[in-house]
């Protein structure tokens, strides 16, 4: 027997030995690698065939639904697991707790999202990621890439819903008992039903291989205590449905908050996380060893890392490929020397020097400005903070004149301002300006302790200044990022 024959013979008796142990488990395949018998394509079949034994989704929008041996097919608690495979650009999905529909995106149930690298299609671009619970808990950063296969698993147990994408928890929802679901969503919630699997557009190719499925108990139930539904917790659910991003930038791993506690937050609060760490003279990380070390600590999370670019210094402490490494940079002006040589930190009353208001003002207002125009950040944080001595006097500081200066630097820099929901900055007319200037948002907390909050005052300036995802900056890919196409002045 030659080699070649031997390894295949080996492979098919390994793979024997494998659907053997996962029948004994419970696990029954729902496809049998060669046929698409017990699906049934609601519009488009032409969408669905099998292709070196898997799935392919490639055609016009189509959905294929698992009809069983019958004409139905209701799952209620259970687990289910696929391989999948996105090509370049592809969107696609799982619905569960679905019934058969003939026509349109289905109605009933649930979608695990699949979308690693999805660009605009018709002005809308999804920003809800591989792994994301379609519209009730969003996954913003894709951990997985295309071409390559990756495993999926939905769980449904009581009220609560699992999602893994390679083992990593990415949605961890608990239903309320009374269920918030979106305005254009209504049929999202926990029942009973089937599967199906998404063709979402002719220029979407995924594949399907292994999917199985492993009932358990009806009366299996895990959840934790009732989930306390608030504006809050119905504003997030809206906003999740409407594709505007809630991720909270502006995250630090300190006040003994740990990664695996702000992850569970996360999942719990329907709010993803970029982590920050602090990089320049006198912090944390101050070469490019540092960043090395603490990126290789945060390989594979499904999390954003940022760096906080401290003090005016950084930009000679590291090189553009390490800075570059990170998703996004962010800094302020909350460190910065005045005219008499003073470095002064804002948020320490005792180094601060404030002297004439109005002065002091102009020459803060000169230095953001100069940061913006020469420092290749993403966004600046901690917007028009003052501080404690005159911070009372916020709105007659911040004239219209000085407004306008800052937003300026910002449109023309294509930096994104931060709406920071520990200092409560900046206000609604400087959001409004800006966003009439079209510059971008992004949402920050910069936690002192380990209570993250619930980004409530960023929440508010979206109601009242009526901001969509079009308004809100997202992490630019490789390539394009501030410190790869401005460097160091």
């Amino acid at each position: 027997m030659t080699r070649l024959r031997m390894t295949i013979v080996g492979s098919l008796l390994l793979l024997a030995a494998s659907s053997a142990t996962i029948a004994q488990d419970g696990w029954v395949p729902l496809f049998d690698g060669q046929t698409l018998k017990g699906w049934r394509a609601g519009e488009n079949q032409s969408s669905f065939r099998v292709a070196d034994a898997s799935i392919a989704a490639d055609g016009p929008r189509a959905h294929l639904f698992y009809m069983g041996e019958g004409q139905t097919a209701e799952f209620k608690n259970f687990e289910f697991m696929a391989e999948i495979m996105t090509k370049p650009g592809a969107n696609s999905g799982i619905y569960f707790h679905t019934e058969f529909q003939g026509e349109g995106f289905p109605a009933k149930g649930f979608e695990a999202q699949i979308d690693n690298t999805a660009g605009p299609l018709a002005g809308y671009l999804e920003l809800k990621k591989t792994g994301s619970l379609y519209g009730i808990r969003n996954q913003y950063k894709a951990i997985v890439g295309d071409d390559q296969w990756f495993t999926m698993y939905i769980a449904v147990r009581g009220k609560r819903i699992a999602i893994r994408v390679n083992d990593v928890l990415l949605v961890d929802y608990v239903e309320p008992a009374d269920p918030v679901v979106p305005s254009d969503g209504k049929g999202r919630r926990i029942a009973t039903g089937t599967f199906a699997l998404q063709c979402h557009d002719p220029g979407s190719k995924v594949f399907f291989r292994n999917l199985r499925v492993r009932r358990l108990h009806d009366e299996v139930s895990e959840s934790d205590a009732p989930v306390v539904v608030d504006e809050v917790y119905r504003q997030i659910i809206e906003l999740g449905s409407a594709n505007f991003p809630l991720i909270d930038f502006h995250v630090h791993l300190k006040g003994g908050l740990t990664l695996e506690e702000a992850l569970a937050g996360s999942r719990r609060l329907g709010i993803n996380y970029g982590i920050a760490v602090n990089c320049g003279l006198g912090f944390p990380i101050n070469d490019d060893k540092g960043i090395a070390q603490f990126l290789e600590s945060m390989r594979g999370q499904p999390v954003f890392v940022g760096m906080q670019a401290e003090g005016r210094e950084w930009v000679r402490l590291f090189s553009p490929e390490a800075v570059a490494r990170f998703d996004y940079v962010f800094t302020d002006a909350m460190t910065f020397t005045n005219k008499n040589g003073r470095r002064m930190r804002l948020w320490i009353p005792d180094e601060v020097e404030v002297g004439d208001k109005q002065e002091f003002m102009d020459i803060l207002v000169e230095r953001i400005v100069g940061i913006m125009d020469n420092e290749p950040i993403d966004i600046y944080v901690n917007p028009t903070v003052l501080p404690e001595t005159i911070a009372a006097e916020y709105d007659s500081l911040w004239t219209p004149e000085r407004m306008k200066k800052v937003i300026d630097a910002a449109a023309r820099n294509g930096v994104a301002i931060e709406i920071n929901n520990r200092y409560r900055l900046p206000s609604a007319a400087f959001i409004r300006n800006a966003k009439k200037s079209g510059v971008k948002f992004t949402i920050g907390t910069n936690n002192a302790g380990s209570d993250l909050g619930r980004i409530e005052y960023a929440l508010q300036m979206v109601r009242e200044c009526g901001l969509t995802w079009e308004n809100m900056w997202m992490p630019k890919p490789d390539g394009q990022k501030p410190i790869q196409k401005r460097g160091f002045k």
